[in-house]
């Protein structure tokens, strides 16, 4: 069974993971952290998909 913990430690990493992915394609680390603590994967699957800012 999946502890709350277990979830709340793997939720916190892909905010990590998605703020360095934001930060390569010149996006806001900070707002896409956020962005991912609301949105989880779906924030994600956003960021994928985005182009790289110029």
């Amino acid at each position: 069974m999946l502890d709350v913990s277990q979830y709340a430690v793997g939720w916190g990493t892909l905010t990590l993971i998605n703020a360095g992915i934001a930060q390569g394609k010149n996006r806001s680390g900070f707002n896409w952290f956020l962005l991912t603590l609301i949105l989880g994967p779906l924030a994600t699957f956003f960021l994928v998909i985005s182009d790289k800012k110029e």
